[in-house]
């Protein structure tokens, strides 16, 4: 479990940079070419800002309390009734906090939850609308609700029941679990990791607020440092003076196809007039299921591949999203494009089935390869987001390397998938040279290594980074 306590320094020449606000400056248009599900069309005139796209609302919702109120704060807590989160609550709360959900201000109310669970938005005062499709939400059960009498606030406490965040105004509703889940994921289906893990044996009310929440939140796993809030990546990625930030959101291992595509990226933005287009490497940093690669192993293997020189680190920001991954596919990866507005992102890079996962049940994916990419382009809130599809990449048996796919000469390609890829790791055999750099490759057999050495599926202990 997480705790809460001061902003530790970020020091580390691995680390990417943050992004700014500003909407406003002075632009030129071109056109560019993009794949078809570009919005709304192939070919599409897109202006060339100097400036940071605007975070949805207009503002970054901070809900972190200043520091001078913070010990008042902790007083009041103390006196409350009590609701203790869980891991997963907490990766939530550090959301909230942050602003990567903004403007929401806290756990969602019931009408917040039904904009979002039907419609997959969430309408302003102003009569604008904001993509929000993934409930953000906190349940307890009967026994809490009623220890929370009449209460108009309660405190969030961590496991060790110290109290980390405030909920003010609160109000509890039923938790609709079966409908939750089926307009979520689209299956009820037994076996969703996220639905198991955080919904099946939860309470049957949700309770929402205004959140306040003490002090930063910290893991203190040796990761901190990258765990960059959208404030300190637009701060960041100004710094570095970046006019386009194009964000790829990844659970994985890098390989050289996943550098092709974001080198590609970088090089049809300056063609279009950029002068310096940041990447912004952003892995996923909460829930992930069992047969994932550890965060703490994938920082590792990203930090070689810029060791090694794969990627640019003059050029790319790595920075860790907090979010837990629900594997909802083209539910969740309008989650994941709206989060990355928040934080400075006007490009997004988006591949085959995004957030994406086998059927838990059947032999077949649960979701159709292609709707990822296909629903962001047509998603409400996210018509300023500009989505690039992935090209294909894979592995040029001809030229000994990865690069686009050419189906004219298909047999001179060789598709390595993740699970052929984990099976070389577990197995301590290399893949074709210039598949993945040396370096990250070691860091891959090395973690599957030690569970063999540990006989576990997974690795539960850190690793320095």
């Amino acid at each position: 479990m997480a705790s809460i306590s001061t902003i530790l320094p970020k020091t580390t020449s691995f680390l990417s940079q943050p992004l700014t606000k500003s909407h406003k400056s002075d632009s030129i248009t071109k056109s560019i070419s993009f794949p078809s599900n570009s919005r709304n069309r192939t070919l599409r005139a897109l202006k060339v800002r100097a400036g940071l796209i605007e975070p949805d609302g207009g503002k970054l919702i901070d809900l972190v309390v200043p520091e001078p109120r913070r010990r008042e704060k902790k007083h009041e807590a103390t006196d409350l009734p009590k609701v203790r989160l869980t891991a997963i609550d907490l990766q939530w709360m550090h959301v909230l906090s942050e602003g990567w959900a903004s403007p929401l201000r806290g756990f969602m109310r019931e009408s917040e939850f039904l904009q979002t669970l039907h419609f997959n938005l969430l309408n302003l005062d102003d009569g604008s609308v904001v993509n929000m499709s993934v409930p953000i939400v906190l349940a307890i059960d009967d026994e809490q609700k009623a220890l929370i009498g009449e209460s108009k606030r309660v405190a969030l406490v961590d496991s060790d029941d110290i109290p980390i965040a405030i909920l003010n105004d609160i109000e509890i509703y039923k938790h609709p679990k079966e409908e939750r889940i089926a307009r979520t994921w689209g299956t009820t289906a037994p076996g969703l990791p996220y639905v198991e893990e955080a919904i099946a044996n939860a309470g049957n009310w949700l309770i929402g607020g205004d959140l306040e929440v003490l002090e930063p939140v910290k893991y203190n796993d040796g990761l901190d440092r990258f765990r960059l809030s959208p404030f300190e990546l637009r701060k960041e990625l100004e710094k570095r003076g970046a006019d386009a930030v194009f964000a790829f959101q990844l659970r994985n291992p890098v390989h050289n196809g996943h550098a092709l595509l974001m080198t590609d990226t970088r090089r049809r933005l300056l063609e279009m007039g950029y002068k310096n287009p940041i990447l912004l490497l952003h892995p996923l940093g909460g829930f992930t299921k069992a047969d994932d690669v550890p965060l703490s192993w994938r920082m590792k293997q990203h930090e070689k591949v810029l060791e090694d020189g794969v990627l640019d680190p003059e050029t790319t920001v790595v920075s860790i999203f907090p979010s837990p991954m629900l594997y909802a596919g083209p539910t969740e990866v309008q989650w994941h494009a709206k989060a990355r507005i928040n934080a400075g992102a006007n490009f997004y890079i988006v591949g085959r089935d995004p957030a994406g996962m086998g059927h838990p049940v059947e032999k077949r994916d649960l979701y159709d390869a292609d709707h990822g990419k296909k629903v962001l382009s047509m998603a409400p809130g996210l018509e300023r987001l500009n989505i690039l599809p992935f090209r294909v990449a894979a592995y040029d048996k001809t030229q000994g390397k990865m690069a686009f796919f050419d189906p004219s000469r298909a047999q001179d390609f060789l598709f390595i998938s993740g699970t052929k890829m984990r099976t070389l790791a577990k197995n301590k055999e290399n893949p074709p040279d210039g598949f993945m750099c040396p370096g990250g490759w070691k860091v891959l057999v090395d973690y599957y290594d030690s569970l063999t050495l540990t006989g576990n599926t997974r690795l539960p202990e850190k690793i320095p980074v």
